[in-house]
């Protein structure tokens, strides 16, 4: 079994190469692709060095799993390539979720969709719709949706590494102390946001990711994969995705209309039975961070609807959002004899 991780030295593929080697992954090679930039860096890998290789200009050939974190733009050009060399791609980035010849995957959901992979290529969903998948699922299975209405709190990592940046920056220009703010922010100046359209630090930002008409383009991605995962096409979905002074952790409420009636003990018992899922009292991005569950909290009954529920839900964006599910996604593929050695 020889696998690949391209964008190896970038955020989430930095989170990739550890999980890897925290669940054992099986393997009899592992090669490291990057941009030309990076490319002849070297990373440590369970106890020798590899030698990273240009991800344009490197041959594909062996390659049986190739774990794709290196962006939309490249991987439109790069995942073709390296499926026609004989590799099932699994991609990390926006490019491919909604092609219909593309499976959508997170295993605990809708593992059957690898059954049939016709370019070579799976996607995995973006990582605030991750979070959300596998109690919406339980609900789902038990009580049929209607309707999901998810108001997100998206940590600044989900922006990558210059929205970490940012968000560290205008920290530090308050000596690391929010205290130095004044209510209207004037006591410290925050400097020209670039990452982000207005500062982060202090702030909440109800504009997360690029518009696209009156909606942005995470917007679309919840209400689109969602139904694209749960295989419910005509599903009623509204998102308003918001960004937050969170380094790790995207949390979404979801206000749910369900099919039929439900009893709401039963109901917290379906959702905590669902796999990757722990109930929390009171569910956070802090406790979500480096953690691999969806912790759900907050369960209780919105009576502004018939068959209401609503929940709050955390989990940490880089490890299940991203690069976890990725590398299950990979397992999978595995367990069921699509790939073999």
């Amino acid at each position: 079994m020889n696998i690949a991780v391209f964008g190896a030295t970038g955020q989430v593929g930095v989170v990739m190469r550890s999980i890897l080697a925290e669940r054992n992954f099986p393997y009899d090679e592992i090669r490291f692709f990057a941009s030309p930039r990076s490319a002849g860096s070297r990373l440590l890998f369970a106890g020798r060095e590899i030698e990273v290789e240009n991800s344009y200009e490197a041959s594909f050939e062996g390659i049986d799993i190739a774990l794709f974190s290196n962006g939309a733009t490249a991987s439109r050009e790069l995942a073709p390539k390296v499926a026609a060399a004989g590799a099932i791609v699994v991609d990390n980035s926006s490019a491919w979720r909604m092609n219909p010849e593309v499976p959508l995957v997170v295993p605990e959901v809708n593992a059957e969709e690898l059954e049939e992979i016709p370019l070579g290529i799976v996607a995995n969903p973006n990582c605030t719709t991750m979070v959300c998948m596998t109690p919406l699922a339980a609900l789902r299975d038990r009580y049929g949706l209607l309707r999901v209405v998810a108001s997100t709190y998206q940590a600044v990592s989900g922006a990558g590494v210059k929205g970490v940046r940012e968000l560290q920056d205008q920290l530090s220009r308050g000596g690391g102390r929010l205290s130095e703010l004044t209510f209207d922010g004037t006591a410290v100046d925050l400097g020209t946001p670039e990452a982000f359209v207005a500062p982060i630090a202090a702030n909440v930002i109800p504009l997360a990711g690029s518009l696209v008409g009156d909606e942005t383009n995470e917007e679309h991605k919840f209400r689109d994969e969602s139904r694209k995962i749960l295989g419910l096409p005509g599903l009623r979905v509204a998102a308003t995705c918001v960004r937050v002074p969170v380094f790790t952790g995207h949390s979404v409420n979801l206000n749910v209309e369900l099919e039929s009636p439900f009893d709401i003990t039963e109901l917290r018992q379906v959702i905590a039975s669902a796999p990757a899922v722990v109930m929390a009292e009171v569910p956070t991005p802090l406790m979500a961070a480096g953690q691999d569950p969806s912790y759900v909290g907050r369960v209780r009954r919105d009576d502004s609807v018939e068959n209401g529920v609503a929940l709050f839900v955390a989990g940490d964006n880089l490890r299940k959002g991203a690069a976890l599910n990725t590398i299950q996604i990979a397992e999978a593929l595995v367990e069921r004899g699509v790939v073999t050695a």
